[in-house]
């Protein structure tokens, strides 16, 4: 049975949030503000937070900062998943990614769909790993946030839930390095 397993100790990670987004501000984010409130509420460190436009351009930039910086393990970003021209964040992400995690946006979507039915499909909720970081975007309603971290990303980011996690995969995550080393 999944769960947490009081044995193993809690391994705080250093998570950034990237609100994506052309008119919301510090004040107006919501959706960040959720995200952040329930990062720090579980134990996790909040690296940083930004807000950029929904340009690809801008939203690689950060995540590119974010992913050299030795400070930030997850990135957790909000807006822009979904079908209209404006949103980018998808393409943005997955073009950096060294690794995508499929299950990450099939999981969100199905949770999703027992709450707001066929709407979910047009989120594109997506994960995967570039330089050992690990990005998630997820939608930019506050319930979306709500259901990607409580429903997903608690369990994954904390090394006490088994049987399996993120955290205790962050050692391994760069090994394809070691071997083209060597």
């Amino acid at each position: 049975m999944p769960g947490i397993d009081e044995s193993r100790p809690f391994i705080p990670v250093r998570i950034a949030v990237l609100t994506v987004s052309d008119t919301r501000g510090l004040d107006e984010d919501r959706s960040g503000n959720t995200l952040v409130e329930r990062i720090e509420k579980a134990g996790h460190i909040l690296a940083d937070r930004k807000i950029v436009r929904d340009e690809v351009e801008l939203i690689q930039a950060e995540l590119k900062a974010w992913i050299a910086n030795d400070e930030v393990d997850v990135v957790i970003s909000t807006g822009g998943t979904g079908v209209t021209g404006r949103d980018v964040t998808p393409e943005a992400f997955e073009a950096l990614y060294e690794k995508s995690i499929p299950g990450f946006g099939e999981l969100f979507r199905m949770l999703s769909y027992q709450k707001i039915g066929t709407s979910t499909i047009q989120s594109r909720s997506t994960g995967g790993v570039a330089g050992g970081t690990y990005l998630f975007a997820l939608p930019g309603s506050t319930g979306a946030v709500k259901d990607g971290w409580d429903d997903i990303l608690v369990h994954q980011l904390d090394y006490r839930f088994m049987p399996c996690n993120f955290v205790e995969l962050f050692d391994r995550l760069q090994e394809h390095q070691k071997r083209t080393k060597s």
